[in-house]
């Protein structure tokens, strides 16, 4: 629980998190926060994925009041502590799957399901006393399949509302009480009673049909939506659990002079730790001993290794690329820069708005009408002197021709087929709340390392005094390079080993901290580094060097000057190089509308070159992984629709706050799970390739959605007169579903815009290393 200021009134509020349960589809969010901003001064925020309620009340306000106002509108509020959700975390892979009990209900529904429809849409199968099979395998499955549908279905009348849940629950139920009535009381529990296959339009009392196929197989579709959707949300909270992982667990700490091996949840403000090379820093701190090259792109997006030294602050969880520090403790647990990046991703979840499922949306309107037609047609013809079995068949009838089956259908055959689709093409879609936001956005903000570049250094450059080879230049500072640990050193030995081939080996190696190395090769006394270890050697650069020095780092690019025999021979250009297909990427996001930005911590030099080489206008660097978040939330306040494209741990937060995220799956498994869309490829291409499956997906599913009710609406008038034969509700169904399969199958269909071929593969794999020769 915090406390803050509200600007608007100058009073103190706090905040809470509430965990709230019941909730069985978007508008219960919805529900719950309209209950809880009914109290005076309360705010509140309720992610359905989560399940966790963010609320900011008055000071002096009962945080109980907040409980037993969500209580009141028919769910459960508990303050979750620290504590279980630290031991949730630990013990998930022994936890008992939560979709369990849905997933059950789901495959003994199915099973169970399959007999009953079969019986009644296929005349043969129909032998004696077939209805009475029926009703012993459709019974378990409305009363104990649907009983999730049932709970809410009184909950929501309960408080005037009418849901999906309202509309399954009540065209299950009234199929299946009029067919327990008409077996019992009617004629069809008549030995040798058939369901023929006519499609007449006629009158009749209606105690000779059974509607069982419709109450099991609404359920079991129903069901199977659910249980997908649900297994989608479980894993809405892997992006916090992942983040909180990326950290060191455990620390040689420094007691008494002795290194001893601790739990890093052991360590205190002020101990002094460890950290070899190789190792990640496991807490925040300050250099005490030593100095190195930290890699801290995972948290900065910076590309380069820091340089540091005694006195310089280093973070937890990145990781030490160079020589042995001795640090001291100034943050640990929940005030690292870790943690605070991984509340970062929670509350950029929790704010982040619901989309309320479109069925939901449509079936607030047309639960009412259905239920008003109903009472009208029951009114009209016990008025109008029909008897009563006879208005009782009509407006029964009403309630089962509004129950779509295809409804059930029209949401999971389209994600099965689209995400199918996508999965063929590296494309991973999370759920069908994903794919609203990829119709409205108009921004897409696109993370430089990693995604517009290749996210590693590379040598991408060599540039050669005159008379000197390149290829010698490369063998000799490739081959000393190779037995340093540091990030460029590996960049240009691996740079060097592709050119040139297998590289000799050294001879009294020697790493200067801070400046380079310096070896014997093949007889040459090889120095490569920075200009400032030559200087030490009275070994000046030329001018056509110097020059080449300073075009490099005016781009942004590192330059590493390599010399032997006493002379500087060659300036070597290091740097995060742009993915061959990024810039057709950037014109191809241009033509659906998009507006890019380059949004990066790097610094602003090399975010330009970088931006103008892909074509991009608008450019933002120098940002934290907060900034990031602020950075998306002011495009949101200016009207914009946010895509935001990124693959690290710094980008995870970000990706939860935009309208829509998209991770590359070559990134962290913190971006990943933080996003609504994953990119199998590291290629940006594939964004444009999701975000036009994405859109082309939701119109299939509103295709769906429409002809899943128009169907059934249209039988609705015959229904109201007293005139509906089973067949035709069958008929109803069976050609709904029918056409929203095949209208889903039709994404199978959807072609890529990348066209892959072995060049290409080649061309993103390596940069192209360019030589010049000074003259």
């Amino acid at each position: 629980m915090s406390t803050t200021t509200d600007r608007s009134t100058s009073s103190p509020s706090q905040e809470v998190e509430l965990a709230i349960g019941g909730m069985t589809c978007a508008s219960c969010a919805v529900r719950v926060e309209k209950k809880l901003g009914k109290l005076d001064g309360v705010t509140a925020t309720v992610n359905y994925a989560t399940e966790k309620a963010k609320v900011t009340y008055p000071e002096g306000t009962d945080p109980q009041q907040l409980v037993d106002q969500v209580e009141a509108a028919g769910y459960t509020a508990t303050f979750p502590h620290p504590a279980d959700d630290d031991a949730a975390a630990t013990n998930e892979g022994q936890a008992d799957d939560p979709t369990r009990s849905l997933r059950e209900r789901f495959i003994i529904s199915a099973v169970l399901s399959v007999p009953v429809i079969a019986l009644a849409m296929v005349p043969v199968l129909q032998f004696t006393y077939w209805q009475w099979i029926s009703l012993t395998l459709a019974a378990p499955v409305v009363v104990w399949g649907a009983w999730p549908f049932h709970r809410a279905a009184w909950t929501n009348l309960r408080h005037g509302a009418a849901t999906m849940d309202t509309l399954i629950s009540m065209g299950t139920l009234a199929a299946f009480a009029w067919s327990l009535y008409a077996l019992l009381f009617g004629t069809a529990g008549m030995p040798g009673m058939t369901h023929p296959f006519e499609l007449t339009v006629q009158s009749g009392s209606g105690d000779g049909n059974i509607y069982l196929e419709v109450a099991a197989g609404v359920t079991t579709f129903i069901l199977a939506g659910r249980y997908f959707e649900a297994r989608s949300k479980r894993r809405a909270g892997a992006a916090l659990r992942a983040l909180l992982e990326l950290g060191a667990k455990d620390v040689a700490v420094l007691r008494d002079g002795r290194e001893q091996r601790i739990s890093t949840d052991q360590l205190a403000v002020g101990d002094h730790f460890v950290v070899r090379p190789g190792e990640k820093i496991p807490t925040d701190g300050v250099i005490e001993v030593g100095s190195s090259a930290v890699d801290a792109s995972m948290l900065t997006g910076e590309s380069i290794p820091v340089e540091v030294g005694q006195g310089d602050s280093v973070t937890g969880a990145t990781v030490n690329a160079g020589g042995r520090l001795v640090v001291r403790a100034t943050r640990v647990g929940s005030d690292t820069q870790l943690a605070q990046m991984a509340k970062l991703v929670e509350d950029a979840q929790t704010g982040k708005a619901a989309v309320q499922r479109l069925a939901d949306r449509i079936s607030s309107v047309f639960v009412p009408i259905v239920i008003a037609l109903a009472l009208g047609t029951l009114a009209f013809w016990l008025f109008s002197g029909a008897g009563a079995a006879a208005a009782f068949t009509a407006a029964v009838a009403v309630l089962i021709i509004a129950c779509p089956c295809a409804l059930g259908l029209a949401t999971p055959t389209a994600l099965l087929v689209g995400t199918g689709r996508g999965a063929q093409m590296g494309i991973l879609i999370k759920g069908p709340e994903v794919l609203e936001s990829t119709r409205r956005i108009d921004t897409v903000v696109l993370d430089k390392t990693g995604t517009v570049t290749s996210g590693q250094m590379s040598l991408i450059a060599v540039h050669a005094a005159d008379g000197v080879d390149e290829s010698e230049a490369l063998w000799l500072a490739g081959a000393a390079e190779h037995a340093s640990e540091h990030p460029l050193a590996r960049a240009i030995a691996r740079g060097a080993a592709d050119r040139v081939g297998q590289l000799p080996a050294v001879e009294e190696f020697t790493n200067v901290e801070g400046l380079g190395v310096q070896a014997v090769v093949s007889g040459h006394a090889v120095l490569v580094g920075r200009p400032a270890l030559l200087e030490q050697w009275s070994q000046p650069l030329p001018d056509d060097l110097a020059a080449a020095q300073t075009t490099a780092e005016n781009q942004g690019h590192t330059a590493v000057v390599v010399a032997w025999d006493g002379r500087a021979c060659a300036v070597l250009e290091v740097a995060d190089a742009v993915k061959p297909t990024s810039a057709e990427a950037i014109a191809q996001l241009r033509t659906l509308g998009l507006q890019p930005v380059l949004l990066t911590g790097d610094n602003d030099t090399v975010a330009r070159t970088v931006a103008t080489e892909v074509g991009i206008d608008e450019v933002i660097a120098e940002v934290l992984p907060q900034d990031k978040v602020d950075v998306v939330t002011r495009l949101q306040r200016e009207g914009r629709v946010v895509a935001m494209v990124g693959d690290g741990i710094n980008d995870a937060a970000a990706l939860a706050q935009a309208d829509l995220g998209l991770a590359m799956g070559t990134g962290t498994d913190v971006a990943i799970e933080a996003s609504d869309l994953t990119l199998v490829r590291g290629d940006l291409r594939a964004a444009v390739d999701a975000i036009r499956l994405a859109r082309r997906t939701l119109g299939t599913i509103k295709g769906n959605l429409f002809w899943a009710f128009a169907y059934n609406v249209a039988a609705l008038p015959l229904a109201a007169a007293g005139l509906l034969n089973p067949m035709i509700a069958g008929a109803a169904m069976g050609f709904s579903s029918v056409f929203v399969v095949a209208n889903s199958l039709r994404l199978r269909r959807f072609r890529s815009t990348i066209t892959d071929t072995p060049e290409t593969r080649t061309s993103s794999a390596s940069p192209q290393l360019v030589t010049t020769t000074g003259s």
